[in-house]
């Protein structure tokens, strides 16, 4: 949740892709431990009416990045919450393994928008209070795919895997159920945002506003921001099939976070473009101007 605003995109998307009966949310984990991440995350819970969907913030390494332009500050001087501080939110980690342990078996799609420290630290987990499995045998047995806007395919560099390279690394050297990568050139084109800057009818709305402060500051931005994270979370929910193909193989994380595509590999695909993305583009536009009832 921040740095990037598309973030707040694609926790909209979720919410409302829940209440029409298309997810059911287990958890929502930060991949940054700035302070008042886990509160602006309960933000958005406690604005679409989930506000005990638990929460969780790595507690050992990680990164603190936070938006420079201020949206999160501004939600959270704005709209209710409960949880206050980082440390009344869950270790990511050991949310993770209590929710898992508690699914059904190859159940559980996890989709990350950002970094990769909270999954690699679960891979390295051993046996505990909510199960016996350790952490690599647990997603085996729970997980049904990973979905991760992350890469740039077939090669490049991209802000999510660099960010923490060891623990991409880590990731998708052992993670041991299907992945699906949103690559960066994915997002890239598709521009969302000033329609649901511009919606009057919207009103005391974190998504709105959050938008609508960042949109402003960057020139790149003036005709919507693009949508990395939006993207991967409607392809987690909704599947691929609509609007891309797969390209299948493996992923190669160098120690610099930098990616290249093995075609030889199995286990992992990235998306591939085969509509065009102007019509992603109108879905997204639509999803993110979603205010429940009761607002």
């Amino acid at each position: 949740m921040g740095p990037d605003y598309d973030d707040v995109g694609a926790i909209a998307i979720l919410h409302n892709l829940a209440d029409h009966g298309e997810a059911h949310i287990l958890a929502t984990m930060a991949s940054t431990k700035y302070d008042g991440v886990a509160g602006v995350l309960n933000v958005f819970n406690t604005y679409f009416k989930r506000p005990a969907i638990p929460i969780g913030v790595p507690k050992g390494y990680a990164l603190e990045l936070r938006d420079w332009q201020h949206w999160t500050d501004t939600l959270l001087k704005d709209y209710p919450h409960a949880i206050r501080s980082n440390a009344e939110a869950w270790d990511a980690v050991k949310l993770y393994r209590k929710i898992l342990a508690a699914q059904p078996d190859r159940s559980v799609t996890i989709v990350t928008i950002g970094f990769l420290t909270n999954l690699s630290n679960l891979l390295h987990t051993t046996a505990d209070e909510y199960s016996p499995l350790n952490g690599k045998a647990l997603v085996a047995k729970k997980v049904k795919r990973l979905v991760c806007m992350a890469g740039k395919f077939p090669s490049g560099f991209e802000f999510n895997v660099m960010q923490d390279a060891k623990a991409s690394q880590n990731v998708y050297s052992n993670w041991p159920t299907f992945i699906i990568f949103c690559g960066f050139e994915i997002g890239a084109r598709i521009h969302v945002g000033v329609p649901l800057i511009h919606n009057a009818s919207l009103k005391n709305d974190p998504v709105k506003d959050a938008f609508s402060i960042a949109i402003p500051k960057a020139k790149e931005d003036s005709a919507g921001r693009m949508s990395w994270d939006e993207t991967a979370v409607l392809v987690a929910i909704k599947g691929y099939s609509n609007w891309y193909t797969l390209h299948r193989g493996r992923i190669k994380i160098a120690a610099d976070g930098s990616d290249s595509w093995d075609d030889q590999g199995k286990g992992q695909a990235y998306l591939v473009e085969k509509v065009d993305f102007h019509v992603v583009e109108a879905l997204i536009n639509e999803l993110i101007q979603y205010q429940k009832e009761g607002h």
